[in-house]
C-alpha cells in the first residue's frame, strides 16, 4: 500500500475497516504486511490515542521503577506503544506480532531488545508467567460477538482465581479524527495466568495475580 501514501482521512478509514472485516488469518496478515510502510502515518491521520493511554494505563498500574519492567508488546505493529513506553522510562521492550512486515517497521528504531514473529492464537506466546497486563476491545457493531467472549472469558478465569482485574477505563475515543468509532474501550490490567499457551492470550488479555517481572 506504499502507492498509496498519504492517504485521506475516507481513504484511512475504508482501510482500517478493510482490515477488520477480513475473516482469513492469513489473508489478514499479508493485508498488515502490505499496510505496514503506512501504517504510522495513518493512524496519525486519525490521532490514534490507543498506544499513549496503554501506557498512562501501565505507569500506574506497575509496581516499581519503570526501567526494571520486562514489557512484553502483544501484536506489537509498527512500534506505537515502545515509542510511548520510552518516554517514562521503560527500558526493556520485547515485541510480538504476526505480520512479517509490521516487525520490519518496528524494527527500524530500534527500540525492542528482541522481536519475535507470533500468531496469536496459534502458537504460544515467548513470555514467561506472571506480570500486568493491558487489553483494548472496541464496541462498535462488528466487533460486539468477540468481545462478549472476550469478556466471558475474562470473567471465567477471575472466577477461576487464576487472575484478577485491576482497572477498567471506558474511553470515550481511541480515534479522536472523525468520530467514526463508537466510544467506550477498555483497559484492563491484571497478571498473567498460568498457562503459557491459555486462549486468553490471543486476546492480550492480563490477570491480577501479585506481578512478578522478570528481568
Amino acid at each position: 500500500m506504499a502507492q498509496e501514501e498519504g492517504g485521506s482521512l475516507p481513504e484511512v478509514r475504508a482501510r482500517v475497516r478493510a482490515a477488520h472485516g477480513i475473516p482469513d488469518l492469513a489473508q489478514k496478515l499479508h493485508f498488515y504486511d502490505r499496510w505496514a510502510p503506512d501504517y504510522d502515518q495513518d493512524v496519525a491521520t486519525l490521532l490514534y490515542r490507543a498506544p499513549r493511554l496503554a501506557v498512562d494505563c501501565l505507569t500506574q498500574a506497575l509496581p516499581g521503577p519503570p526501567h526494571s519492567a520486562l514489557i512484553l508488546d502483544v501484536a506489537c505493529g509498527t512500534g506505537l506503544v515502545a515509542a510511548e513506553l520510552r518516554a517514562p522510562g521503560f527500558l526493556q521492550l520485547h515485541g510480538v506480532d504476526g505480520s512479517p512486515g509490521m516487525l520490519e517497521q518496528a524494527q527500524a528504531p530500534g527500540l525492542y531488545q528482541r522481536l519475535s514473529l507470533c500468531t496469536l492464537g496459534q502458537e504460544p506466546l515467548p513470555s514467561p508467567e506472571g506480570g500486568l497486563v493491558c487489553l483494548t476491545t472496541r464496541t462498535n457493531s462488528s466487533n460486539l460477538q468477540y468481545k462478549e467472549a472476550l469478556e466471558a472469558t475474562l470473567d471465567r478465569l477471575e472466577q477461576a482465581g487464576m487472575w484478577e482485574g485491576l482497572v477498567a477505563w471506558p474511553v470515550d475515543r481511541l480515534w479522536t479524527a472523525g468520530s467514526w468509532l463508537p466510544p467506550s474501550w477498555r483497559w484492563y490490567p491484571a497478571s498473567l495466568p498460568r498457562m503459557a499457551s491459555s486462549p486468553a492470550l490471543s486476546t492480550c488479555t492480563e490477570s491480577g495475580r501479585r506481578p512478578r517481572l522478570r528481568k
